[in-house]
């Protein structure tokens, strides 16, 4: 845990490992504001998110997502999920390494997939292979995760309440 004192907490890591699930149950324990970095860009454009890679492509969501995350970093005491591929642009990881406490949340690919089989809203699962490319994913971004974290929780081994007590315990808001 890094010495600073930190007024929000972060939650990046892949889709399907409970970032919004979790987020929001750990901000009613720490009584903080909960945001979901993918609902508030779908609140501001007032379309879902494979609307919007349809329209403008992955890049013009990414755009997007940059400046929610640039206006959500700025906030105090709030506890932010951020989307699965939030971190793959330097000044986004730069925001959430600098303005809070990042837990990586991680699983296994068969988890994952297992979680979100039926879920039609993951615009990058839509392919003959998921898997694969689930696993290529992970592959690219795990490392950048790993690059801002101050806790790694493989949510793969611990149920909902074993998560938030491991994060709640780290005593990462004073």
């Amino acid at each position: 845990m890094s010495s600073r004192n930190i007024s929000s907490l972060y939650l990046v890591g892949p889709m399907g490992v409970g970032k919004s699930t979790i987020g929001k149950r750990l901000a009613r324990v720490m009584g903080l504001e909960f945001y979901d970095s993918d609902h508030e860009v779908e609140e501001r454009t007032g379309v879902d998110i494979p609307v919007i890679f349809d329209i403008e492509g992955e890049s013009g969501f990414r755009k997007r997502e940059s400046e929610v995350l640039d206006e959500l970093t700025r906030k105090k005491g709030i506890v932010l999920a951020t989307g699965g591929g939030a971190v793959l642009t330097d000044d986004n990881r730069r925001r959430l390494a600098r303005n809070g406490f990042v837990v990586y949340l991680t699983a296994d690919v068969d988890h994952i997939l297992e979680r979100i089989a039926k879920d039609t809203r993951r615009p990058l699962l839509q392919t003959s292979d998921p898997q694969a490319t689930l696993k290529q994913i992970m592959l690219e971004r795990d490392p950048l995760y790993r690059e801002i974290a101050d806790l790694v929780i493989d949510t793969t081994r611990f149920n909902i309440k074993q998560i938030i007590d491991r994060i709640y315990n780290h005593k990462v808001i004073p």
